[in-house]
């Protein structure tokens, strides 16, 4: 039987579903609006759309931050609280790294680098021994444990760096762990600065991770330039760094103040690693705000993952993750064995 989430509130349990519906489906729509954008400047957008305000391709679908959410979230339905590092590497070896892989070949440098390590026989923590430890790769996961592990940040940020242990080290755990903590804050209706600091809670205080984001909502109430000025790493090629990635999109979040339309394209319009940007801050307001903020053109968009990275995901949507997530989920056999 999946492991079961502590019991909500009483009188609370619609809500907490509506947040958790909110919380992933909010990140399918911010990685589908941001794909577009993905490794552009802001005035690159601005020549190509104006400004981004909705989907500006036909067939608007979630990326590889989609489906490895999925993977996570259906993971942790089957393991619960009682999750470690061998039934995560278990999982990537039986559903991504022991198939044939998608056009995507796996997704960004860090699940390369990973599945790279992963065949050649290494186990966690040394798989996460790569160059690109530190990317965004864990923060474009890690929602589903907020939605679990809803008003404790702390148990969040526990059970997505036991996810990481097998991908990620350093900054790149830091940047999953902001994310867990902040998605489990506003799971319980925390208002936006008090996201805000549960995800501050649980990072070492002098982290790089920890000083962008304290930069980035400083300069929210500036707007989206001030974000992105006080953030991006001028020069560096590279856009998937998750110190700057996860600031991005809580600088988003705030300037918003939890608004989801406004975070989401707050987040898509600075460009960078928009895909990711937006699908961090998509969960974060729709955590607080729940799946009825989100515009019903937008959420009627978002089908099954098509498989696109991985193909074991293939059938999956984000709205059957969350539904497992909160108590009384129903429990299916799905493709990774989890229960769905």
């Amino acid at each position: 039987m999946a492991c079961a989430p502590p019991a909500p509130a009483p009188g609370d349990a619609v809500g907490l579903r509506e947040r958790a519906r909110g919380a992933l489906l909010g990140l399918a729509v911010g990685d589908a609006l941001g794909a577009p954008a993905e490794n552009l400047k802001p005035s690159e957008i601005r020549a190509r759309w104006g400004r981004i305000t909705g989907y500006v391709t036909e067939h608007p679908a979630g990326t590889d931050d989609t489906e490895y959410a999925i993977f996570s979230g259906l993971l942790l339905a089957r393991h619960g609280s009682a999750l470690t590092p061998r039934h995560v590497e278990a999982a990537w070896h039986r559903w991504i790294a022991d198939r044939d892989e998608g056009p995507f070949r796996g997704a960004g440098f860090s699940e390369r680098g990973t599945l790279e390590n992963l065949r050649r026989g290494l186990a966690a923590p040394i798989s996460a021994q790569h160059r690109h430890a530190w990317s965004d790769g864990l923060a474009m996961r890690a929602a589903p444990f907020g939605v679990f592990a809803a008003g404790r940040p702390a148990e969040a940020a526990r059970l997505v760096a036991i996810d990481g242990s097998v991908s990620h080290d350093g900054e790149g755990i830091y940047g999953g762990q902001a994310v867990a903590a902040g998605v489990a804050a506003a799971m319980a209706g925390a208002s936006p600065p008090a996201v805000v600091a549960s995800a501050l809670a649980v990072l070492p205080d002098d982290s790089w991770t920890a000083r962008t984001l304290r930069r980035a909502v400083a300069a929210a109430r500036r707007g989206e330039r001030a974000v992105r000025s006080a953030v991006v790493i001028g020069g560096y090629p590279w856009t998937d760094l998750a110190p700057e990635a996860v600031a991005l999109a809580f600088g988003a979040y705030a300037a918003a103040d939890g608004d989801f339309p406004e975070a989401v394209l707050t987040a898509v319009n600075m460009g960078r690693d928009a895909d990711t940007t937006g699908a961090v801050a998509g969960a974060l307001a729709g955590a607080s705000r729940g799946a009825g903020a989100i515009p019903t053109a937008w959420a009627s968009a978002i089908g099954p993952a098509r498989g696109s990275c991985l193909p074991s995901m293939r059938g999956h949507h984000v709205l059957e993750v969350a539904d497992l997530l909160v108590p009384g989920g129903v429990a299916v056999r799905g493709a990774t064995g989890a229960e769905r």
